[in-house]
């Protein structure tokens, strides 16, 4: 029977512990928002592509390197690491876009809150979404054709494209997920948070029923909501772009675990998200209360007044 030392049983632990977090918080922002049938928002679409992401991030990538933190090896082979690399950047990439779908969501609610729910329809957003989920995965394909070898990362134990062999193809594909994703959130949340700022210190409005629409709009905490998740992705891959920046520029710092912690700092990312639904999302903590109601009366049907909905509906 093989030995393993008692530092790669604790990696291995805390990536299974990773995994199973990953997926049991991702499954339950999907089922929750599923079984939800009260009066729902928009933006909800985007979180199911979110959860939808990190969900297969966790089925598919996050389980493989259990066994390679314990036998300090890659055991599945070089066409599963170039799947494993693939998916990744894959997955990552719909996050970042789906974040800017987000943003846009709320910058239009702010800034046409009279027109807001004709301009962003549940059609038109589902349509964006299986664009952005068609698009991502042919942009990020060349390289599992086999234009370069996957690598191994013998310190976080997990698969990666090996990009810097590919620098014009890596420098074109960060420009277009990065570029568009970061400028675009980065105006809509300043416009936001400033229409926030005049609103509060008194601005006059003098359009009454405009100044009513958007009083109601800035009052949604899906806003704030919004913006925590954004800025917890960021944060949490922060760390890991920091480290590749300072290797390139002076080389690997020789400090244990620092590659290993900055890495699944940033994959701990995906299971973040139900936390901070649960914390500030008033539909979701409802959606979830209708949710365990569902599943504790399965033969009662739940009183209208629960889903937010009148008697007549």
């Amino acid at each position: 029977m093989e030995e393993h030392s008692l530092e790669a049983l604790m990696q291995a632990s805390l990536i299974f512990v990773v995994a199973v977090a990953i997926i049991v918080s991702n499954l339950l922002i999907i089922i929750t928002y599923l079984n939800f049938r009260g009066p729902s928002e928009v933006i909800n679409y985007y979180l199911l592509s979110l959860a939808s992401a990190d969900l297969l991030c966790g089925v598919l990538v996050v389980p493989l390197s259990v066994y390679p933190a314990l036998v300090r090896r890659w055991v599945y082979g070089d066409i599963v690491c170039r799947l494993v690399g693939y998916l990744e950047v894959t997955l990552w990439a719909v996050s970042v876009y789906t974040f800017m779908w987000i943003s846009v969501d709320r910058y239009l609610a702010i800034r046409k809150p009279l027109r807001y729910e004709t301009v962003q329809t549940k059609t038109r957003c589902q349509c964006w979404m299986v664009f952005t989920w068609i698009s991502v995965a042919m942009m990020c394909c060349p390289p599992l054709l086999g234009f370069n070898k996957p690598i191994f990362d013998r310190e976080a134990f997990i698969c990666m494209l090996d990009w810097g062999n590919m620098a014009a193809y890596t420098i074109t594909l960060s420009i277009l997920v990065l570029g568009p994703s970061v400028i675009t959130i980065v105006y809509t949340y300043s416009y936001i948070f400033s229409t926030m700022r005049r609103l509060k210190s008194g601005a006059l409005v003098h359009d009454k029923e405009y100044a009513t629409a958007l009083s109601e709009n800035l009052s949604n905490p899906s806003h704030i909501m919004s913006f925590v998740l954004v800025m917890t992705f960021w944060i949490s891959w922060a760390p890991f772009a920091g480290l590749r920046i300072y290797a390139v520029v002076n080389g690997p710092p020789q400090v244990p675990f620092l590659n290993f912690a900055v890495v699944w700092l940033g994959v701990t990312n995906s299971f973040w998200k139900a936390v901070v639904l649960s914390t500030l999302s008033p539909q979701f903590r409802l959606a979830v209360r209708v949710l365990c109601l569902t599943i504790c009366c399965r033969h009662r049907r739940l009183p209208p007044e629960l889903l937010g909905l009148d008697d007549d509906d």
